[in-house]
């Protein structure tokens, strides 16, 4: 008995010792030295690529976890002081490669790509992603939401070049390194890459290779070594942006105008970077998507002005606010009700000191007319990496856009993050809370939270609370509903079926109660999905069920001469949903939410419709329309979207978005041409002009704008 007992033991110990060895053991790939000439052509046929150290196969994750890929991939990696240069050799039957586009910026994940992951700090928490497909079409981001997302706002200096053969299609990628932040004399840096083969809806790893981890989950990451000692120079980028164009519009005269704008970044370590910005200028930031709303409340537009994308992941605050609390929201800055307020002069610092991620802004802004007098904005953000995963933080805002005095806000944020819960399971924890004051606010300012999540593939549980003061209205950030509690419990359930016609089964549920800050409640809504489930091929279909309540302690008029008197009112919704798979020539989604809606009805039909006719032309539509029926009144609404992607070359495209809505009776187009002359010279031509209908009238010239910007940088 006591021999079995000691055989027992080694072999559980030798099981739980070799499980748990696989799991954290760090796969590396060595980096050679570039000697000679680079020709960036997608071809690896410079002789350093003969001597490169390689991967020689990625492992499957998907559809099969952990089993050899259908198709090889070959990987190396060479670098000189100033640059990082990634081969890839994508071996498949050229006839069927899946690949569409050909611009910048352009989502790929309908179509075949590699993509790149580099955690140039090794602390598993933040890192830059890469990827092109076989057409030689970039796409950049950070890793965002602790590895969960990407934020693909970023955009940064580098270039690659595919080429497509008998072989397959393979492809190279020239990273300079001054477009990074570094640890300076690191010379190992995490590394993963996942080729994507979208015929097959296959993706393949180098690791990370469970289906509850993406390629962007820093923990399992490998290890890229022997890279040399990176040279900065003297790490300044110097930026000018002239522009010019006209103005007309329905109650202006013609006006021409000219202008031009400075932009200085200084890495001051390699990991702590400056940028100062001196008249600034969003000409060639593209409009808005036009929404509509049926709520009591503000929708929510995304930043889209490149100064403030830079570097904005130093600023995310918490886990699990969404968008009911931003405590730093920088379309506060420069832009009031709709209209542009002149930026004088900004400045900017991020970067990491060992443990610690700082970002520091500071905005002067001019008068706006009499809107808005000039202001001094400034935030604030500190956050200390503990333990493997988790970190706890700061953050501070001073200002107003308005000219208010007294205007600040105060916040602190922890949260607890491991990824090997049960040995490969991710779990997180996040607490939260934040003060915000206002000359001309009186009553609770302040909100505070925690969030409890376990997202993996099988099972997606998180359960959220919220508490947002009444007078919790930070100055620079965004908080659609003050004076509640709200409280959410999510649970999903994603079986992966072992026949053929499925891919994967999505049971979902949530449960979403708001109160007053008397406990009384003002919303709620129970969502479930009985019927959700994706097809091998790609294809999707999905049933819902959302009873609802709302208890309105005021008017709501939700329309122009229909009001909702205040009382609590309860309906049930539905919805039908079918999306074919991205990897068509043409594809689309189509939904159907009807049930009722207050005292009445509400059908809301939304079209979205995907035309790769070329890769070089991509025509995409969308088409929303809700029909209200009601007591009080009858209404609908119409949204209509198309916009038009001509890809002459990776770097020259042409984007034409046209929108027209009936409530504000106008079509609109934003017409937007960039070429990329040099990795850090573009052009910019953009020309809006905009229609509208009132009443009875034909439709007639409201407005048009020109401009032509050259944005000329140089790295010194």
């Amino acid at each position: 008995m006591r021999r079995f007992l000691l055989v027992f033991i080694a072999l559980n110990f030798s099981f739980t010792f070799n499980f748990y060895s696989q799991i954290f053991s760090k796969k590396s790939l060595k980096v050679k030295k570039i000697t000679g000439e680079v020709i960036l052509d997608g071809i690896l046929n410079e002789p350093f690529w003969k001597s490169a150290d390689s991967i020689d196969g990625l492992t499957m994750v998907e559809p099969r976890e952990n089993f050899r890929a259908s198709k090889k991939t070959v990987v190396k990696i060479v670098a000189d002081e100033e640059n990082i240069l990634i081969g890839v050799i994508c071996y498949d039957e050229p006839d069927k490669i899946t690949s569409f586009s050909k611009g910048r910026d352009q989502n790929l994940d309908s179509e075949d790509y590699i993509k790149i992951v580099l955690d140039t700090y090794l602390d598993k928490r933040s890192g830059y992603v890469f990827a092109v497909n076989p057409f030689g079409a970039r796409y950049d981001a950070i890793v965002a939401n602790r590895g969960e997302g990407e934020n693909s706002t970023w955009d940064g200096v580098w270039n690659a070049k595919s080429f497509i053969g008998k072989f397959g299609w393979s492809a190279e990628i020239l990273i300079p390194v001054k477009t990074l932040s570094f640890k300076k004399g690191l010379r190992r840096w995490g590394f993963n890459i996942e080729r994507k083969i979208q015929r097959l809806l296959e993706k393949d790893r180098w690791t990370a290779l469970k289906m509850n981890y993406a390629v962007r989950t820093l923990s399992r990451e490998g290890i890229l070594t022997n890279l040399p000692d990176f040279k900065l120079g003297l790490g300044m980028l110097a930026r000018v942006s002239p522009n010019a164009g006209f103005t007309k519009s329905r109650e202006t005269k013609f006006s021409f105008n000219k202008d031009v704008s400075f932009d200085v970044t200084q890495r001051i370590t390699p990991d702590v970077s400056a940028t100062l910005t001196f008249n600034t200028d969003f000409a060639e930031t593209e409009v808005d998507s036009r929404r509509t709303n049926l709520t009591r409340f503000p929708l929510f537009f995304p930043e889209k002005r490149t100064f403030f994308l830079e570097g904005a992941d130093i600023f995310d605050f918490g886990l699990g606010l969404g968008r009911d609390v931003i405590p730093f929201f920088s379309r506060r800055i420069g832009l009031f009700e709709g209209r542009e307020v002149p930026i004088i002069f900004g400045g900017k610092i991020t970067g990491k000191l060992g443990n610690t991620n700082f970002g520091s802004l500071f905005i002067r802004t001019d008068k706006a007319d009499s809107l808005v007098p000039p202001s001094n904005m400034e935030v604030v953000r500190i956050k200390q990496n503990i333990w493997e995963q988790s970190n706890v933080g700061i953050i501070a805002t001073a200002g107003d856009p308005t000219g208010l005095k007294n205007s600040y806000l105060l916040g602190a944020d922890f949260t607890y993050q491991i990824s090997n819960l049960f040995g490969d399971k991710n779990f997180l924890i996040g607490l939260w809370g934040l003060y915000s004051n206002r000359a001309d606010l009186s009553g609770n300012k302040s909100s505070f939270g925690l969030k409890i999540d376990y997202p993996n593939d099988l099972f997606d549980i998180s359960f959220t609370y919220k508490f947002i003061g009444d007078a919790f209205q930070p100055s620079l950030g965004f908080v659609p509903r003050p004076g509640v509690k709200m409280y959410r419990l999510g649970f999903d359930y994603m079986p992966r079926p072992k026949f053929k016609l499925i891919r994967q089964f999505f049971f979902e549920s949530s449960w979403r109660l708001i109160t007053g800050l008397d406990n009384k409640w003002q919303s709620y809504s129970i969502f479930t999905a009985p019927f959700h489930f994706r097809l091998e091929s790609g294809d999707r279909f999905e049933f819902n069920i959302r009873p609802v309540g709302e208890r309105l302690t005021e008017p709501f008029e939700i329309e122009d001469g229909v009001v909702l008197k205040p009382g609590e009112y309860n309906w049930k919704r539905f919805r039908i949903e079918l999306e074919t798979a991205s990897k068509r020539r043409f594809s689309g989604q189509a939904t159907w939410w009807f049930g009722g809606f207050y005292t009445g009805k509400l059908d809301q039909i939304a079209l979205e419709i995907s035309a790769k006719i070329t890769s070089n032309l991509i025509v995409l539509v969308n088409f929303e329309k809700n029909i209200v029926r009601l007591k009080e009144g009858n209404f609908e609404q119409t949204l209509f979207g198309g916009r038009i992607l001509l890809n002459f070359s990776p770097d020259a495209q042409l984007s034409s978005f046209i929108q027209y809505d009936n409530e504000s009776n106008s079509i609109g187009t934003n017409t937007r041409f960039r070429w990329t002359i040099t990795p850090l010279t573009d052009l910019f031509v953009v020309y809006n002009y905009n229609m509208v209908k009132i009443k009875e009238s034909p439709w007639q010239f409201d407005s048009n704008q020109l401009i032509i910007k050259l944005s000329w940088g140089l790295w010194y």
